[in-house]
């Protein structure tokens, strides 16, 4: 049975840079890790990056990708926020950890060369990234991601830092059709590890209104762990 724990109110605070919740610990802002039999949280999985991680990345990286500096109007799309800690196995905040993320547009799109699809939304950023602090909680502004050919709708992710070793993973959303089908999804053997990658996203009108929230916590097992 996967169990849900209720992130304290200190970490969402953290990771809003301020901002003031309310209902912090309810619906879709419950942290999402699943502890196993021995107490240890299920690891993320490792997923591919695929081919469309940035070649260069964009002057404006930050963690809102839906506005863009100089853009007149934001990304199209469904707005979400993600939020989440990067953990050990054990629960414990990893600190200092640089998390990134990237994805396709609303319409399929990635600013990417290789991507032959079309021209991207130049209103959508396409990749953010963070440095987590003490508690290490993040929040990204995204949009809710789609399907393209062949894939689930997903969000990449990618955590690197001094004293372990860089994971990449991908975000599902909970209830998309796709995600019975998806190659990459169901390679995940651990039914707890494939269960921790795909997130629940509701409204959540606190956090963003006219749009969802979600939460994404990314845990590294002990082989990634150094000390």
């Amino acid at each position: 049975m996967s169990h849900r724990v209720n992130i304290p109110r200190r970490h969402l605070l953290a990771a809003t840079a301020g901002g003031v919740l309310a209902s912090l610990a309810s619906g879709p802002l419950r942290a999402a890790v699943f502890p196993r039999p021995d107490g240890r949280l299920a690891a993320t999985p490792w997923q591919t990056p695929g081919p469309f991680y940035p070649e260069e990345l964009p002057l404006d990286s930050d963690t809102d990708l839906v506005q863009v500096a100089g853009q007149p109007r934001p990304a199209a799309g469904t707005p979400i926020q993600v939020f989440g800690r990067v953990l050990t196995d054990a629960g414990k905040p990893v600190p200092g950890a640089r998390v990134e993320l990237w994805q396709c547009d609303a319409f399929g799109r990635y600013h990417h060369p290789r991507d032959r699809g079309g021209n991207a939304d130049p209103a959508f950023q396409g990749y953010g990234h963070t440095t987590v602090g003490d508690e290490a909680a993040f929040r990204f502004r995204t949009i809710k991601p789609v399907a393209y050919p062949g894939r689930a709708p997903h969000i990449h992710f990618a955590v690197s830092g001094p004293g372990f070793e860089r994971l990449t993973t991908q975000m599902y959303v909970a209830g998309e059709p796709l995600n019975e089908r998806d190659g990459i999804l169901n390679r995940i053997a651990d039914p707890l590890a494939r269960k921790s990658v795909i997130v629940e996203l509701a409204p959540a009108p606190e956090v963003e209104p006219d749009g969802l929230a979600g939460s994404f916590d990314i845990v590294f097992g002990r082989n990634l762990v150094q000390g």
